[in-house]
């Protein structure tokens, strides 16, 4: 049977992705782990950290919207063009002028007419090319290492600001990235609600979130005083108050979730209209058309579920999309896959804009590195850390701006350097989060929310 190229071009491991999810599928039940081992395993989980004093800062964002592009993004096809480079380092596609005549690649027509309201970084600066490795640092902010595993971005948001409505505060759609790493060294109360089910498919249904056939109103109340005398029965026994906290936390979470009409209504796509869809680009399709199986469509519905979150109170919402690791055939890569982005990225921006939700929400479209200025003889391109491209929009940062600048070939930053951590800690401070703040590892160890970051005043508005 003849393989799909485009798919072939990825790297071994980073097309694993998804078996390896599915290996630790069920892991705990294979286990046989308890109900009194895992009460246990969270008891540790809390002795493992304590925090900290920290300055508390006025946020000038409530809320975040990660768009995560795993794999690898091209910003030679979008966000960095080089149009006087030569065509080995140009590549195949032409420009489009902004409003202000700064310039995109021709891929991103829709984003260029709301470049107004949103910034191009072109001078990020990672430190390792390698998928796994320079994921965990995107979303963590630190290195990966065998001694210390350190939370996630969506994690410290989550333990510093706590819930602000009735549902979780850090949310994965469709489920969170596998390279991204966890709660490290905090409580597995800050993790991700993950969906498990993608928006935009047509049996679209979030897991865990609404009682199953069999199990009656009725039956439901019974099981929640039958779950009241067995935390009662384990505080006679005096197991440790904090870790059946902790417990009670998830309980009361999950309750929230069956129960509450605001939650249901908010990770549903009821009452959307086809002029929003139309908007985010649902019927946008890519060179290969609607029934690509590897670079599926459902960006447009992904987006609309996240803003709906934010508007309903979640602190912070990872997206993923495509398969960006382009080995082989970047233009083939670039015609599937950007014209439905192009659309969700203008279409996003305008949403939060029309409905006054810009100015409190930071869009953040991400990819673990970029890709080496020079086209390889495959028609790819490798992968390269030294300088790449994020956009940032909303919350306080600068509307407009074209942030740092690479050299004449796209390898390296020529002005305005933005170290990784920097902008972690740039986001952090306007989400009110002092990045300096220590928490404490292992129950001694001070360890930094950012290590070696600094707020970055020039994306400041």
């Amino acid at each position: 049977m003849k393989k799909n190229k485009v798919n072939q071009s990825g790297c071994p491991e980073f097309r694993a992705m998804t078996r390896r999810q599915a290996l630790q599928t069920g892991m705990f039940g294979a286990l046989g782990i308890s109900l009194s081992d895992m009460l246990r395993l969270e008891a540790a989980d809390n002795d493992a950290f304590t925090q900290s004093a920290g300055k508390t800062k006025k946020a000038k964002a409530l809320s975040v919207i990660q768009l995560h592009l795993g794999g690898g993004f091209q910003q030679q096809e979008s966000f960095d063009p080089k149009p006087e480079a030569p065509v080995e380092i140009r590549g195949s596609f032409g420009v489009t002028k902004t409003r202000s005549s700064e310039v995109l690649s021709d891929n991103f027509p829709q984003t260029a007419k709301i470049a107004d309201k949103v910034t191009i970084l072109r001078s990020l600066v990672g430190r390792v090319p390698d998928h796994g490795l320079a994921t965990y640092h995107l979303f963590t902010g630190y290195p990966k290492t065998a001694v210390i595993d350190y939370p996630q971005m969506a994690s410290i948001v989550s333990h510093e600001l706590g819930k602000r409505g009735e549902l979780p505060p850090y949310v994965a759609i469709p489920n969170k990235n596998p390279f991204s790493g966890g709660t490290g060294f905090i409580s597995s109360a800050y993790g991700p609600f993950e969906l498990g089910s993608d928006p935009g498919a047509q049996n679209y249904q979030v897991r865990d979130y609404s009682l199953p056939e069999e199990v009656s109103s009725e039956r439901f109340e019974r099981r929640l005083s039958a779950r009241q005398i067995v935390e009662q029965r384990l505080r006679d026994q005096q197991v440790d108050p904090n870790t059946l906290e902790t417990m009670d936390d998830f309980y009361q979470q999950a309750q929230t979730l069956l129960t509450s009409s605001q939650a249901q209504t908010a990770f549903r796509l009821d009452g959307e209209t086809d002029a929003t869809f139309d908007l985010y680009g649902r019927d946008v399709v890519g060179l290969k058309g609607p029934d690509n199986k590897f670079h599926p469509k459902g960006l447009a519905e992904r987006l609309i579920v996240a803003r709906r979150l934010v508007e309903s109170g979640v602190r912070f919402v990872t997206v993923t999309y495509g398969a960006w690791d382009c080995h082989v055939d970047v233009r083939s890569n670039t015609l599937d896959q950007m014209p439905a982005l192009d659309h969700a990225i203008a279409g996003l921006v305008a949403d939060l804009d029309q409905r006054g939700l810009l100015d409190s929400t930071i869009f953040w479209v991400t990819s673990e590195f970029g890709r080496t200025p020079k086209v390889n003889r495959d028609g790819g391109r490798d992968h390269h850390a030294r300088c790449y491209s994020n956009l940032i929009a909303g919350g306080g940062f600068t509307r407009g701006q074209i942030y740092g600048a690479s050299d004449a070939t796209g390898g390296e930053p020529s002005r305005d350097a933005l170290p990784l951590e920097s902008l972690l800690f740039t986001i952090y401070h306007q989400l009110g989060i002092d990045a300096n703040k220590e928490l404490l590892a292992f129950g001694t160890r001070p360890i930094e929310i950012i290590k070696n970051g600094k707020l970055v005043e020039g994306l400041l508005s």
